[in-house]
């Protein structure tokens, strides 16, 4: 026989509520009666007992938007050149902040943006979350400069941090209002900056 009682909740399915609710209210908006609600939990204990505390809860959440809505990122770092990964960063950001199924804009660029003091570790998890992605990036760069993807004079760091930046806001763009369309537009513009090979 089997021991111990079994859960009244399917956890995944919690998770998957959990995210969409901080995605959509914000860590700080978020408040423990609205997860336990969300969630299907009798009470705040057995959310503790399952998941740990608001912020564990919450980078557990993280975790799962990055192996779900926001798988695009690993896959676009499997692309064989520099440039398709960038493409592929910003156009799929583009389709997932604006993905019907989900709210809009990305819980990592809007889940934590002004935070009253207690709720400094939420933040501090998303922005050291979105500067190891843009150091991931500057090395993916680096790498196209040594390989002569990219001109020797250009500057992995500084572009790093332009698309990056690029990235960010398509998130808050689509957050406000910005249609799909709009953001592939902006891709495309922001593109351009890409470095030509230097002539010879």
């Amino acid at each position: 026989m089997a021991g111990g009682r079994p859960r009244s909740f399917d956890s995944e399915t919690a998770l998957d509520r959990a995210l969409e609710l901080f995605w959509r209210q914000g860590y700080e908006g978020t408040g423990i009666s609205d997860l336990t609600k969300a969630m299907g939990i009798n009470n705040a204990p057995s959310l503790y007992n399952a998941f740990g505390n608001k912020e564990q809860l919450f980078r557990r959440a993280l975790d799962r938007y990055a192996d779900g809505p926001a798988r695009y990122i690993r896959e676009a770092f499997a692309e064989p050149t520099a440039r398709a990964t960038v493409e592929a960063l910003l156009h799929g950001a583009a389709d997932a902040t604006t993905h019907p199924a989900h709210p809009r804009g990305c819980i990592t660029v809007t889940g934590a943006l002004a935070c009253a003091p207690g709720a400094e570790a939420a933040r501090d998890e998303l922005t050291g979350r979105r500067a190891a992605g843009e150091v991931a990036l500057r090395e993916r760069l680096r790498q196209a400069r040594s390989s002569g993807e990219l001109p020797a004079g250009s500057d992995p760091e500084g572009l790093a941090r332009y698309f990056s930046t690029i990235y960010q806001g398509i998130a808050v763009q689509a957050a406000g209002g910005a249609t799909r369309e709009q953001l592939h537009q902006i891709v495309d513009t922001a593109m351009a900056a890409w470095p030509q090979p230097t002539a010879s």
